[in-house]
C-alpha cells in the first residue's frame, strides 16, 4: 500500500477509535454526572456572524486556568490554531466535547496544530470544572471579563451572554480557514475537524 494510503488508513482508524471511546461519555462517571446542569434543548444558534473564511482572525489575550496569559498572535508563524468556543461549564455536551479532544491530541500534533478552549466562565469555575477531566493538553481560557469580548469579536456571543458552540481553524498566517458555528445542543463531529486539519498540511 502507498505510504499516503497507509497514513490515511491509520488516521481513519484513529478517528473511529476516538469516536467510539468518547461515546462512553466521560461526564457520565458517577462522581462527575451529579454536578452537570441540564439546560434542556436550546435554540440551535443565536448570534450574528461577523467573520468568514479568508478573514484575518482577530487577535486576543485571555487568562488561562494555568495562570498564564494566552494570545492568538503568539502562535503566528509557529502553529495552526483551532479555537473551540463552548457555551458553559458544567453542562452535558461541553463536558463531553473537551475530554474528547484530549484523547485526540495526536491528530492535532500531526497537523502541527494547537487547540485553544474558550468559554465566558470565570477562572475559578473553569478550574473546578476541568480538574475532574484530568490534565487537558490544551489551554483553557476565560472570556469572562470584559464579558464575552472575544466571543463577540468572533461573532459567536449569544443574546443570553454565553457563546455558541463553535470551531475556528486558523492557519499559521492567522487566516481563518474553517468556521463551524454548530448546533449548541450537539457535539461537532471530530471527523469534520480532521478533514479541515488535513487541508493545512
Amino acid at each position: 500500500m502507498h505510504k499516503t494510503g497507509i497514513a490515511r488508513l491509520t488516521l481513519i482508524i484513529g478517528v473511529i477509535f476516538i469516536a467510539t471511546f468518547i461515546t462512553t461519555d466521560y461526564c457520565l462517571s458517577e462522581m462527575f454526572k451529579d454536578y452537570i446542569y441540564q439546560p434542556g434543548t436550546l435554540k440551535p444558534t443565536d448570534s450574528v456572524p461577523k467573520l468568514k473564511v479568508g478573514d484575518q482572525a482577530p487577535d486576543f489575550t485571555l487568562p488561562a486556568v494555568s495562570g498564564e496569559k494566552i494570545s492568538l498572535n503568539q502562535y503566528l508563524g509557529k502553529k495552526n490554531v483551532v479555537i473551540s468556543f463552548v457555551p458553559a461549564a458544567w453542562t452535558p455536551v461541553c463536558s463531553d466535547q473537551w475530554p474528547g479532544y484530549n484523547i485526540a491530541k495526536n491528530i492535532f500534533d500531526k497537523s502541527d496544530a494547537i487547540l485553544i478552549g474558550i468559554t465566558v466562565d470565570n477562572i475559578p469555575t473553569l478550574y473546578a470544572w476541568t480538574t475532574p477531566m484530568g490534565k487537558l493538553w490544551f489551554p483553557v481560557l476565560s472570556d469572562f471579563w470584559p464579558h464575552g469580548t472575544v466571543a463577540e469579536r468572533y461573532g459567536v456571543l449569544r443574546s443570553n451572554g454565553v457563546s455558541e458552540r463553535a470551531l475556528f481553524v486558523i492557519d499559521k498566517k492567522g487566516i481563518i480557514r474553517y468556521i463551524d458555528v454548530h448546533d449548541i445542543n450537539k457535539r461537532p463531529r471530530l471527523e469534520d475537524l480532521v478533514k479541515e486539519l488535513e487541508k493545512l498540511k
